[in-house]
């Protein structure tokens, strides 16, 4: 059952914060679903541009419905990660999409705001969330690209101005994370700090963290066993979730780490059975460790056991 990121936000908040995961393909997919069924847990699927253009985006949206009929007691939401202007009308036109991010974040505050109060307002009369987002991440991730000097914590006053203006549903803040799978250097933590005066000026608000894969060491050195490259790569820690979502964090991104998941079944697969040429076989291979890998992220989130209680609220 899809519903919007708001529905589940009411439920986790303060208690608990929704895995969002990004998805390409028909093996992600059912992965997902299936970790998320096997951890009783409501989840966020989560749809990039990239994404959409890979195949084609008729293609992913149909994949999503047909897990949607083949799971029917999942719960989720469909929500666009990174979307300009354009493209968020276009998801909010779709009659597919339940929530939508526009990431204005590296234009000025001023046009930030103007720009995300435009797409609220489109979005509200549809009934579909809007996530916004305030400060710069460092880090690449598709059309995602902060260098690390120009990478910026957001500002808790700029926040809460922010919020009061665009009338935005969540707001994705940032507290020291970065894109992709090389996150951190040395000993690193969230930015607590900044999260706990953020939640003081907006209390009952959802905030959202990005960035937030934790690059598992030793998927990494798997990876690098069976003929990878990946090295210095480090990610958040995942003891550092909980704590976040009692700050007011209902939404943690992760999508680095199931791509590491994917690049280290495929590597090993073909590296331990060369004759094989069947796609099929490691894409099933895949499935499992990717349900696995979910189920195991949903109980460090906490969402881990709350289908039901979302359920039931949803009824209320």
């Amino acid at each position: 059952m899809i519903v919007t990121t708001a529905q589940l936000f009411k439920h986790a908040y303060g208690k608990y914060a929704l895995g969002a995961y990004n998805i390409n393909n028909a093996e992600q997919a059912m992965g997902l679903f299936k970790g998320c069924i096997e951890s009783k847990a409501p989840f966020i699927i989560q749809l990039s541009k990239g994404a959409r253009k890979y195949t084609d985006k008729r293609m992913i949206e149909a994949i999503i419905r047909a897990a949607d009929q083949i799971f029917p007691e999942a719960i989720f939401a469909v929500h666009l990660d990174h979307g300009d202007e354009e493209t968020c009308y276009d998801c909010i036109n779709s009659g597919f999409f339940s929530s939508v991010m526009i990431d204005a974040s590296h234009d000025p505050f001023d046009k930030n705001v103007a720009i995300t109060k435009r797409v609220v307002e489109a979005a509200h009369k549809k009934g579909i969330s809007v996530e916004a987002e305030l400060g710069m991440l460092g880090g690449v991730e598709e059309d995602v690209k902060v260098e690390d000097g120009h990478a910026t914590l957001t500002n808790p006053d700029e926040a809460q101005a922010f919020v009061k203006a665009t009338g935005c549903d969540s707001l994705a803040c940032a507290i020291g994370t970065s894109h992709g799978a090389f996150k951190f250097k040395g000993k690193q933590s969230l930015h607590f700090e900044v999260l706990e005066a953020i939640k003081a000026r907006l209390p009952g608000f959802p905030l959202v963290m990005h960035g937030s894969s934790s690059v598992p060491k030793d998927e990494v050195d798997r990876i690098n066993k069976a003929g990878g490259a990946i090295k210095d790569s480090a990610g958040v820690d995942v003891n550092e979730y909980l704590p976040a979502a009692k700050l007011g964090v209902a939404k943690i991104n992760i999508d680095t780490d199931g791509r590491l998941v994917w690049t280290r079944v495929h590597r090993e697969f073909f590296r331990d059975k060369p004759a094989e040429f069947d796609f099929r076989a490691p894409g099933k291979v895949y499935i499992d460790e990717y349900a696995k890998f979910i189920s195991s992220r949903n109980k460090l989130l906490g969402s881990a056991g709350q289908l039901e209680e979302v359920r039931a609220s949803l009824k209320k």
